[in-house]
């Protein structure tokens, strides 16, 4: 019975043991090692291009006022109508203020009209209405330079499995780092071994799986995020629960060891009095036998 005992609590503790988060479960920035693999050096961010969909906030510079009036809706600047759409203060009305990529590839800009900006990058549509403006301008009396500021706005990224929810980009660049800080990083049971990164590029749609702890993921083409990227985080596997510090895997071992002597005990006692009660009765009936 002794041995037994003693199974079952080196079995016991060897659980508990195996459900502690450890840091090297959790933390980022580790040197790569057999568990943590290494990334090569592929470092490179593209700049995005516009799609189909993408709306976009179109703010002209002038020096004539009645030219900066016909193009900037609203009558407030370029900065305060980007914090405001970037704070949501304007619900949904994106539609008065902001450009949508039709179908067909085009946005519609007042005295214009039609113009393809699909494929392009906000800097290529940037040269492209300063030229196209410059011309249409050019016949106003003091008319001066034209200066084009082009935004996406309503970018955004999702995260499903932890955190789940939908994200804005609200810089031109954003790292795998920063996506998981505005998500209120992944918590101690969520895995970062096998974060997977759905993303859609020229109608392809495209899996890659990285560890988020490697230090290297800094140099590596996982590092920066796409609008509309999509990233899933799965729980750690067997993880319903666990125990993040030495002490309260103490604890727990020594809570657990004292109930089960005090369900062995109980047990002990019920085998015992079986034992004495089925014994007085073989007992009885070999004195009587003998009589």
């Amino acid at each position: 019975m002794r041995k037994i005992q003693n199974i079952l609590f080196l079995a016991l503790v060897g659980f508990l043991l195996s459900s502690c988060v450890t840091a090297r479960k959790v933390n980022y920035m580790q040197e790569p090692d057999r568990y943590i693999p290494s990334y090569a050096d592929t470092l490179s961010f593209e700049d995005y291009v516009l799609r189909i969909g993408d709306r976009l906030y179109v703010y002209v510079y002038s020096t004539d006022e009645n030219v900066q009036k016909m193009y900037n809706a609203g009558g407030a600047n370029s900065a305060q109508m980007r914090q405001q759409m970037g704070n949501g203060a304007l619900g949904g009305s994106y539609d008065l203020y902001t450009y949508l990529i039709d179908e067909e590839g085009n946005i519609d800009f007042p005295t214009i009209g039609k113009i393809y900006v699909q494929g392009m990058t906000t800097r290529d549509m940037k040269h492209k209405l300063e030229e196209e403006l410059g011309t249409l301008l050019k016949e106003i009396p003091g008319y001066s330079t034209i200066s084009v500021e082009v935004n996406i706005v309503n970018r955004s990224f999702s995260i499903i499995g932890a955190q789940s929810g939908r994200y804005m980009i609200n810089k031109e660049k954003m790292t795998i780092f920063e996506a998981l800080a505005l998500a209120g990083d992944l918590g101690e049971f969520n895995s970062r071994k096998e974060i997977k990164l759905v993303r859609e590029k020229n109608g392809v749609t495209t899996i890659k799986t990285f560890d988020a702890r490697s230090k290297d993921l800094v140099n590596s083409e996982y590092y920066y995020i796409e609008p509309n990227d999509i990233i899933y985080i799965r729980q750690i596997p067997g993880y319903s629960f666990g125990i993040n510090h030495v002490t309260t895997a103490i604890g727990v071992t020594a809570a657990t060891i004292s109930f089960g002597v005090f369900i062995y005990s109980i047990v002990q006692t019920g085998i015992n009095h079986v034992n004495k009660y089925y014994g007085k009765q073989s007992s009885s009936s070999t004195e009587g036998g003998a009589q």
